[in-house]
């Protein structure tokens, strides 16, 4: 049986070019690296994050990198400034009942608040739930920012990650599920 990962890729486009009022999201490329850095440089945006030192040019590198070669991840822009103000991305769920994840996001702190992050959110989960039935967040246990965001948009702490065929919640991490059908 073919993986979910496999047909995934062939069934939904997981780097897709998306928008709204507020942002738009296309896929990732080499050139922007130097705009999405001068984001990613500030520390604060960091800080709960369980790799808190990815501010760091050499860090953030790396992560850059894995995210070019995912093949999956969306650079996030100010539709009224055409500024690069993040990223985003998904990540096919090998073995998981008819689910991806969406997570690796981090925003501007001067776009911090709600708005932003709910209209990045809004448009990758409606976008992934015309193919799949759960979208699935990895969320470190420390970020509570983070959580508090998934749960403004309705996501639900799963407690047993294990019986939706995920994997188990480490030390470090909790997961959260939103559902096409609630």
């Amino acid at each position: 049986m073919a993986s979910v990962k496999f047909d995934l890729i062939n069934y939904m486009n997981i780097q897709p070019e998306l928008e709204n009022e507020l942002v738009t999201l296309r896929p990732l490329s080499q050139a922007d690296f130097d705009e999405l850095y001068q984001v990613a440089k500030d520390p604060l945006i960091w800080q709960q994050h369980p790799d808190s030192e990815r501010y760091k040019l050499d860090v953030f590198t790396e992560f850059f990198n894995d995210s070019i070669n995912s093949e999956a991840a969306l650079v996030v822009m100010d539709k009224s400034t055409n500024q690069i103000i993040g990223s985003s991305r998904y990540k096919p769920i090998n073995d998981a009942d008819n689910a991806i994840e969406i997570g690796w996001s981090f925003l501007a702190r001067s776009k911090w608040g709600g708005m932003y992050n709910k209209a990045i959110k809004e448009l990758m989960i409606s976008h992934a739930l015309k193919y799949v039935e759960h979208i699935i967040f990895y969320i470190g246990k420390q970020n509570t920012r983070s959580q508090k965001a998934v749960e403004k948009i309705g996501g639900k702490l799963i407690n047993r990650p294990e019986l939706f065929h995920l994997k188990s919640n480490d030390e470090n991490n909790v997961t959260y599920r939103i559902s096409r059908k609630g």
